[in-house]
């Protein structure tokens, strides 16, 4: 396949599934294992972290109005209700500070024997599983709004994003938007915070990638370091294409899925997963691969 071709597939591969509860990072997975890629090789390794930040980038652009309101009603609030510790900001802090540091060091341990299809396939379709009970039992939320949130509950969806760093295929979004509907959060809500989370976590995680791979010493070979890294005309090209792409795709995707969500819910997402989940397991098992 040529560069061009392949740098866009994957832009909208990133781009269709960053913000969908449905993991990116499987699915970028899938179409490395479909199209027999390497995806760990030093550019393309880098590549995906760049696609990525075009994602990133859909966010803060498509919220602009909210997080500039945010910012003008901190801390007290719109209402006047909040304080420093239960603004919608600091709650999005808070959860970020709650996931950072536990999956950091777990991935560390762990993270790194676990990126397989295998472990990817089966978080997707039990991930899916949760994802569809949670949708169908907590039907009567008491928070409807970011702005009415409380500190358990942005602790207790952080905690739970950790997983999603952990194991690869269980998707930041299905953690933390399933996790918000069992504190009591409404569709909506729980996707919202969901994005506004999204956003230091990304950055974070995203940047750290990036800078393991560009580090010109070499403290991260053990972790994959692949320094150092000469980018030439035609791979900037591919970088350029990818991360606009991405970004474009993302846009749309997340302006579509809010508007999905406020009338709908997370069901077809669920058996989407399960149904994946269950495909690549039982064609790896044809395959005789574990």
């Amino acid at each position: 396949m040529h560069d061009f071709f392949l740098s866009i597939l994957l832009g909208i591969v990133e781009g269709l599934t960053e913000f969908l509860p449905v993991s990116s990072t499987a699915h970028l997975r899938i179409v490395e294992a479909l199209l027999n890629l390497d995806l760990h090789d030093s550019f393309w390794k880098m590549y995906t972290i760049v696609i990525q930040l075009g994602a990133i980038l859909a966010l803060p652009v498509y919220f602009w109005q909210r997080i500039i309101q945010f910012i003008g009603t901190f801390p007290k609030g719109e209402r006047g209700d909040r304080n420093f510790l239960t603004h919608p900001l600091s709650l999005t802090l808070i959860a970020f500070v709650v996931t950072a540091l536990p999956a950091w060091a777990l991935t560390k341990v762990i993270g790194k024997n676990l990126e397989s299809l295998v472990v990817m396939a089966t978080a997707l379709l039990i991930g899916g599983v949760v994802m569809w009970i949670v949708d169908v039992t907590f039907t009567h939320p008491r928070v409807t709004h970011m702005e009415e949130m409380n500190l358990p509950q942005a602790v207790w969806i952080g905690a739970v994003q950790i997983l999603s760093a952990v194991f690869p295929g269980t998707s930041r979004s299905m953690s933390t938007i399933a996790a918000g509907q069992v504190a009591g959060l409404s569709r909506p809500a729980a996707l919202e915070f969901s994005f506004f989370l999204s956003m230091p976590t990304m950055v974070v995680a995203t940047l750290y990638d990036l800078y393991k791979t560009l580090a010109p010493n070499r403290n991260f070979a053990t972790e994959g370091n692949l320094a150092p890294l000469a980018v030439n005309t035609h791979q900037w090209i591919l970088l350029t294409i990818g991360f606009v792409v991405s970004f474009i795709v993302a846009l749309g995707v997340v302006a579509w899925f809010i508007r999905w969500v406020r009338t709908r819910g997370f069901a077809p997402f669920a058996v989407y997963r399960i149904a994946l989940g269950a495909i690549i397991l039982l064609g790896l098992a044809l395959r005789g691969v574990s």
